[in-house]
Order: C-alpha cells, then structure tokens, then sequence
C-alpha cells in the first residue's frame, strides 16, 4: 500500500496535488510520502512481535536525510556501506551503537572511523579483513564488536545484478570455513565477536530461499555456541521483495509471511535479531514526477520523451526493471490506450523507461509520475550529460518540504577546478 492515490482526477502524495511539487520546485523531482514510509515500516515492526530484534535501515536504497530521519524516529537503527551513509545516519539521529556497518571493500581509514565512531557491528566479508582490523583496533586501544558474513551458497532467485548468496559472488566467507575463522577470530587482539550475519540478494519474491540460509545459518550457530563462541546477535539482512507492475509480477510474500519463517528457523536460539530492509521500507513510499518535452513520432514507434533521464532514475537501464507510469491528470475511464517509448534526454539507446507501454493519449508538457522509484533511484543518480542532481521531496500530510535543493549549473561546475597551469 502507498499514499499515492487519485483526488478528483489528479495524483497526489498523501493530501498534496503533484502539480502544486512540480509548480514550485520544478520537475524532474523525486517526492516520498512519509506515511507510506511509517506505514511499511511499522508492518514489518510488528511482524516480528515477540522476537528482540532490531530494523536498520539499509541506507544504499535511499540515503535522503529526510527518509532516514522519519525512520530513525520510530526507532530504526541503519545498515550502512560506507563512511558516508554512516555519517548520514548520525546525521539523522541514529545512535552508532543501532548501526551495522556492512560492505566487502571498507578502507582502512573507514574501519578506523567506525571504530573511533563506536559503531554498534562491523560485519566483516573475509578472513584478510578480519587481521587487518584486529591491527587497527589494537592501534587504536579500541574494540571492534564483529559479526562474519556468511556466504551460505544459496540462490536467491532474483535478478543476477542483485544476487548476493553465492559462491561465486564476492560477498562474505562461504559457510563452510566461517567456523574456523571464528575460532581464530576468537584469539585476535581488538577483536569481540557479537554475532553471525547472512544477506543473499534483493528483491526476492519467495520465502525458500530464506528458509535455506537460515537453516544453515542456525547449524553454525549452533556449532559455534558449542564451542563457546559467544553469539548473541543474527543479522538475517534484507532483500524481501516490493511489487513494480501491478497484477503481473509475481507477489512477493508479506512481512508477517517472512517474520513466520523468520521464527520457525532462528527464533528459539536466544539471540538477537537484526534486519536490513531497504527497498520493502521505501520502494513504495517514492515517484519520480516529470514533466513531457515533447511527443515524437518515428518510422516504426512513437516516442514520448520526458524531462527525467537514466542518470536519474537508472535502474530500468541497468537492470531493465519494470516501474509503472502514471499520468498525473486521471484518464477517463476506458479512454483509448497506444503502445509508446518513453525515453528520456541522455544521449544513450538505453535511456528508456518503458518499450511498447500501452499508456493513453499524452500531451507535451503533461506531468508523468513513476511509480515505486523510492528505492535505489537517487540513491544511484548521476550528473551524466551535465544534468544536476534532482530535488527530493518529503510530504506529510498537506505540506511538503525539499530535503535537496536542485543544484544550479554554477554549483555543479563548482565542484571542480582547472589545473594551476589553466589558470
């Protein structure tokens, strides 16, 4: 469910009409509802009712500050991969004991500054990691609270892009080996080991793939605490699906679904239980609002080419991903419909939203909105083409608030310099 709904026949974000956002802030615009977003993640709070767990935010979905905030006030903690969505997260109000700090390539100077910061886990992705963060702790007299990603070797049965359970993916240290490298965990300086975690892709539409990693997630704990290995915390990450295209794709299961199989496999060890949502908690909760340059009618396909690009909004580029396309203006019931392109300005053949969409008659300078872009759309946005970065926008309620101004063209050429010898 979202708040996105039609009010005599014009879109709107909760109780605001999209053509008051493009009117004052301008269009391409990214706007989130902050009801969908306290919605989805109260539903998913609640599944998991009985169990002590924690929700962090995995900010690579959506770093917005206003996002993270709205979430951080209902108790959220954050997933992060980076120095920088760290920084954000505190920005937003989440104490570094709630954040993970996850991610298979963490610098040095970032391991130190998640030590110096106090952040609540690392999740380390390899035995190299490991020594060289025992090194840096001890450096700094300080002590890492660790958890080992395992690589449970299970297909996620998602998009290859985003499968992150395999063998042959690059992420964490195959199940098989994990519990030797506890035990030498277990006697390196600096280092406290807190807990197990797994993650094996995102966007997944069916529970086995689930039940199987945590399966053999629950047998190495088991081993481990056997051995005296003091697990206390399993990060069970994220990656539950969201539905693009109404009525088509398959539906992935609810959150009361997964927190079932989530308690069957795991729930009885008496540990703590942590998720990495990113995409279940802000997917619905966005749109891309643009506006139509003009129509264009080639040899073979009609065009209508809008004022958003690839660079911001990439994943139908990258991943060829379906988002649904909705004309702001409600159109008439059973008005007729036509098969369209709609592209947007990069200088890219891939700078396509949608091939052959059937979509009713549209008009150059109408407002276009695309649904379920609240994840990993400005998150993965760009200045390609010498585009500025788009606005975001919050809403709740009647008002709305621009949490990113649009850049000017002198702002964006700002951020760089000529050379001495240029000058």
């Amino acid at each position: 469910m979202n708040h996105f709904q039609y009010r005599n026949g014009v879109l709107h974000a909760e109780e605001v009409p999209l053509p008051l956002i493009a009117q004052q802030v301008g269009t391409p615009v990214y706007v989130y509802s902050q009801a969908t977003l306290e919605r989805h993640y109260k539903v998913l709070d609640q599944a998991l009712d009985g169990a002590d767990h924690l929700v962090c935010f995995a900010l690579k979905a959506n770093p917005s500050l206003g996002v993270v905030a709205a979430l951080a006030a209902l108790g959220a903690g954050a997933d992060v991969v980076s120095e920088g969505e760290a920084r954000i997260a505190m920005a937003a109000g989440i104490a570094p004991e709630k954040i993970v700090f996850s991610g298979v390539g963490k610098t040095e100077e970032e391991l130190a500054f998640a030590l110096e910061a106090g952040i609540g886990q690392l999740n380390l992705e390899s035995y190299e990691e490991l020594l060289e963060l025992s090194h840096i702790a001890e450096r700094l007299g300080k002590k890492a609270r660790i958890a080992l990603r395992v690589n449970p070797d299970v297909d996620a049965g998602t998009h290859a892009k985003i499968t992150t359970g395999l063998k042959e993916n690059k992420f964490g240290i195959e199940w098989t080996q994990a519990h030797n490298v506890y035990k030498q965990a277990m006697k390196l300086p600096g280092i406290e080991v807190v807990g197990v975690a797994v993650h094996i892709g995102s966007q997944l539409t069916d529970l086995q793939p689930f039940q199987d990693a945590f399966l053999r997630l629950r047998d190495l704990v088991a081993m481990l605490k056997a051995d005296g290995i003091p697990i206390r915390h399993i990060d069970l990450g994220g990656g539950l699906g969201v539905p693009y295209e109404p009525g088509v794709n398959e539906t992935p299961p609810l959150p009361g679904d997964y927190a079932k199989v989530v308690k069957s496999c795991v729930g009885d060890l008496g540990c703590k239980l942590v998720f990495e949502p990113g995409r279940l908690l802000v997917g619905n909760a966005g749109i891309l609002l643009t506006r139509i340059v003009r129509l264009k009618e080639g040899s073979v396909k009609s065009f209508v080419v809008v004022d958003a690009g690839m660079n911001d909004l990439m994943r139908p580029a990258l991943y060829d991903a379906y988002h649904d396309i909705m004309p702001v203006t409600e159109p008439k019931p059973g008005a007729a419909k036509r098969a369209v392109d709609v592209v947007g300005p990069i200088c890219e053949s891939s700078d396509v939203f949608a091939a052959g969409r059937l979509l009713p008659m549209l008009y150059k300078g109408e407002l276009l909105a695309f649904g379920t872009a609240g994840a990993y759309g400005a998150s993965m946005a760009s200045e390609y083409n010498g585009r500025p970065l788009i606005p975001e926008v919050m809403v709740k309620g009647g008002q709305f608030a621009v949490t990113r101004p649009r850049p000017s063209y002198d702002s964006m050429i700002a951020m760089q310099r000529l050379p001495d010898w240029m000058g």
